[in-house]
């Protein structure tokens, strides 16, 4: 594994290269800041749906240990080398070009290089922990019996599982996996995997229901965010290739050209040849897991494709239907079947009758395939994940928002994305947020190819409301009673900026702050405190317990081997 694991690195060093250099990624949802405080919003009690919970938490948790900008290298190239690595473990009978093509493969694909774009890392880290769910959800058997190697993959879940369900995307993904996996054999077995899976998931399935009168999307939206064709291929072949992210300006130039093809084609080549002597030499249950999840996630990503009213129409009407119509999130599920069945093909195509030379060529070539058929997805997407640091005069701005008094501060223009100057022109979630301190009211309104697509939050419309009155006094006045006591305006952003009655406390050439005339009212914030807190207590609770069990476990383990 340790030749796998060096060549992991390599790649994944070479796919982010611009990425691990000073300062931070920010690329649409991809938003890392200094010091990301811990609110109401990151807990998932504010008045917002909880998108990002628990992953903003656990950054601004580990970010008071590590630095922000050495965090999110540390998390991006983590996540590629540990689940490549993971990878390389589905299929560790093989032989090195077998393992050495897994973790290819489970790099250099589709879907990484496009959530890679579409900054949605907490996904990665779900993606990467994949592998490592099938490997220890088959083992838990005997754990409840007392079994020393199911109590260690027992405890290895509680590890995985939080770091596996960052997002909701990611969650379910991990959760899909591990009931695939580890169910069904006993009820016992069910439960204890069951229980495992709630308190991973705890802290945004709570909190999303405390939220459950907004957590439903529009009937006629849905084709937005549908499964895309890409290269002339259509979406459900497009899917088989592990492509078809909705959202055009991420796709990767070599994705739009007859690579796309070529790619399927060996893909779909090298997984047929693979798949008799895979289904000979895989366990049964493992075998069946992975062909289940696989059919989990290119099954849901396809009917966002052929049915979009339908899945709409749900969205409307069913709190959290909604998490599913990004099409292409889930195809994750695909990749670990896809990834062991082309290794068996690379197997299988490396006859040992073949004279020695030749046959090292063609391993060398199989290994690095994907990378040629991809190409563009090398130095950080072409350029795309260049690092950049904020601009110096944010943390002034910071300074003199303070804690806002104990208020809100709203964002203005009052939209979701930037594309700033320092970013180099790149389109990224409003930063701002997460880098002031107080808690922030964002638009959560979407524009989607010229259409504009609601937002759940109450509280945003109100302070969209408080910003159409008439005169700067009024416009104050109804953002004081929404609980705002500051408004920051980013001079880098276009879009209409109403003049508003207050104390300009910051006017620099990126950002303007006002803070608005009292009284300002208490901010509301959302319902279910308790529940969340409980939840969260089970989410740290899990992992703590994951960690430290494993940690005392290996080392009485090294202390007894020593020992002999």
């Amino acid at each position: 594994m340790r030749l796998a694991a060096a060549w992991a690195t390599c790649l994944s060093v070479l796919l982010l290269w611009p990425a691990l250099g000073p300062g931070y990624v920010l690329t649409y949802d991809m938003v890392w800041v200094p010091d990301l405080r811990v609110g109401a919003d990151a807990l998932g009690l504010g008045t917002a749906l909880p998108r990002a919970v628990p992953s903003d938490a656990v950054v601004g948790v580990l970010d008071e240990v590590v630095p922000g900008t050495v965090l999110q290298k540390l998390v991006l190239l983590g996540a590629l080398v540990g689940g490549a690595v993971g990878a390389a473990r589905l299929v560790d009978r093989l032989g090195t070009a077998g393992r050495l093509v897994a973790v290819t493969f489970w790099i250099w694909n589709p879907f990484v290089v496009e959530r890679l774009a579409m900054g949605h890392w907490p996904v990665l880290v779900g993606y990467a922990v994949l592998p490592w769910l099938v490997v220890h959800a088959g083992r838990v058997t005997t754990a409840v019996s007392g079994d020393h190697a199911s109590r260690r993959s027992l405890l290895a879940l509680g590890v995985l599982l939080p770091v596996g369900s960052l997002s909701a995307s990611a969650g379910i993904a991990s959760a899909v996996v591990v009931l695939a996996a580890g169910a069904g054999r006993s009820a016992r077995r069910t439960l204890v995997l069951l229980g495992l899976v709630a308190c991973a998931n705890a802290p945004w399935v709570v909190s999303g229901l405390a939220h459950h009168a907004d957590a439903t999307s529009g009937t006629s939206n849905a084709d937005l965010f549908a499964l895309a064709g890409e290269g002339g291929l259509p979406a459900p072949l497009t899917a088989l290739g592990l492509g078809g992210v909705w959202n055009s300006e991420v796709v990767p130039a070599s994705r739009e050209s007859v690579l796309a093809w070529v790619a399927l084609v060996v893909l779909l080549a090298l997984a047929a040849l693979g798949a008799r002597s895979w289904w000979r030499q895989e366990e049964g249950r493992r075998r069946w897991a992975l062909v289940a999840v696989w059919a989990v996630g290119w099954s849901l990503a396809v009917l966002t494709w052929a049915a979009p009213d339908l899945l709409g129409h749900l969205a409307a009407s069913v709190p959290g239907v909604g998490l599913l119509r990004d099409g292409s999130r889930l195809l994750g599920l695909c990749v670990p079947l896809a990834t062991v069945l082309v290794a068996h093909g690379v197997t299988r195509l490396l006859s040992p009758e073949l004279a020695p030379v030749p046959r090292v060529v063609l391993a060398a070539g199989l290994v690095v395939h994907p990378v040629a058929l991809l190409p563009d997805a090398a130095l950080g997407l072409s350029g795309r994940l260049d690092a950049v640091s904020y601009p110096p005069e944010y943390a002034d701005l910071r300074r003199a928002v303070g804690d806002a008094r104990g208020t809100d501060v709203v964002l203005l223009p009052f939209s979701a994305f930037r594309a700033p100057d320092w970013n180099d022109g790149r389109t990224v979630l409003d930063p701002l947020p997460r880098y002031l301190h107080p808690d922030a009211v964002t638009n959560d309104e979407l524009i989607v190819a010229g259409t504009t697509i609601p937002g759940e939050d109450p509280r945003a419309r109100e302070v969209a409301a408080a910003l159409a009155a008439p005169t700067p006094a009024e416009r104050s006045a109804g953002l004081a009673e929404a609980g705002v006591g500051v408004a920051v305006v980013d001079r880098t952003a276009p879009g209409p900026v109403p003049e508003l009655a207050g104390e300009v406390v910051h006017d620099g050439r990126w950002a303007a702050a006002i803070r608005l005339p009292g009284p300002v009212t208490e901010p509301p914030r959302g319902d279910g405190g308790a529940a969340v807190v409980v939840a969260w207590a089970a989410y740290v609770g899990l992992l703590a317990v994951g960690a430290t069990g494993w940690v005392v476990g290996t080392v009485r383990r090294r202390m007894r081997d020593s020992a002999r």
